[in-house]
């Protein structure tokens, strides 16, 4: 018999038996295992044997003993059976409230700056929900929500990607950050005429609101000094705090990295920031996500009144 016409007619009962009698040590403890008898469990065993062409057990004074075919195929029939239940246990678990994990997709700034306080409001309200958090920059983020691979995206823009629909969140304005001991950190509302000539550290030349701040300042007919760019508001907030220069950001990044050495004033201007939720239609949604979107509205409000 060649190896494709033994696999072809061994079977999932085959390995089941065999795992038993491994597991249980004897023809007798697996046959309680199965809820079956002796003569069948051996039965099993021998025709397994037949189908493989070899022997895989030696029969030693009644008693079945291993040999080392049968201990490597052990190993593989444990690995095999450890992903088995792995599956059972993930299937059971979504059936129990709370049981599954709702899986989040967002920008890497809104993973510190937005989704920790609203995680903290959903676990405060509904206990312990479980949520898996994933980062990732547009346009992958795109992409993978597109995929239908996560159960929330959270994206600085507002065009929904196919198979999505996108949800505002409240909208905010974009706001300037200084170093603590900078003079214009003592004045309460900035202008466009406060950043003329000062070193301002910019966002990458294609984020849209680098392309907005520049137009402000054209507009008012600013000269500021640009040596730094980067594409990471957070690394816009760490170079502030060096005392690098000046820059403007999202008010959800300044705010969480305000603290000593990096202060946050409001603009006399208007720029615009707002994150948008997109929501996959082709994947079946988690029994916790409407409390998680709620949270995020939530905490969004809050930021946005300046409120706890």
């Amino acid at each position: 018999m060649t190896d494709s016409e033994a696999s072809q007619r061994i079977t999932h009962r085959h390995i089941e038996v065999f795992r038993a009698v491994m597991t249980a040590g004897s023809v007798t403890g697996a046959a309680q295992l199965l809820y079956t008898s002796q003569p069948t469990v051996s039965r099993e065993l021998a025709r397994m044997e037949q189908l493989l062409g070899y022997a895989l057990f030696e029969r030693v004074q009644g008693r079945l003993r291993a040999n080392a075919r049968a201990l490597l195929l052990w190993d593989e029939v444990r690995r095999s059976w450890q992903g088995l239940e792995r599956v059972i246990d993930r299937a059971v678990e979504l059936g129990r409230p709370q049981g599954a994990s709702i899986s989040v997709l967002c920008l890497p700034a809104l993973s510190h700056a937005l989704l920790p306080g609203a995680l903290a409001r959903l676990q405060s309200r509904h206990g312990a929900v479980a949520v898996s958090v994933s980062t990732q920059e547009a346009p992958l983020l795109q992409e993978w929500m597109a995929a239908q691979r996560f159960d929330l995206g959270l994206s600085e823009l507002a065009d929904a990607p196919p198979g999505t629909r996108s949800q505002p969140l409240p909208a905010m304005d974009e706001v300037a950050v200084l170093p603590a001991g900078h003079p214009l950190a003592q004045k309460a509302l900035l202008s466009e005429r406060d950043f003329e000539d000062e070193s301002f550290i910019s966002l990458a030349r294609d984020d849209p609101y680098r392309a907005q701040i520049d137009a402000v300042f054209a507009r008012a007919g600013v000269q500021r000094r640009l040596s730094l760019e980067t594409a990471s508001a957070v690394a816009v907030c760490a170079m502030v705090q060096q005392g690098l220069g000046l820059a403007i950001v999202n008010p959800l990044t300044a705010r969480a990295c305000a603290g000593p050495q990096l202060v946050v004033r409001p603009l006399a201007f208007s720029i615009a920031f707002q994150v948008h939720m997109l929501l996959p239609l082709h994947r079946p949604a988690d029994a916790g996500l409407s409390w998680l979107i709620a949270a995020l509205e939530q905490e969004a409000l809050s930021l946005l009144d300046g409120r706890p």
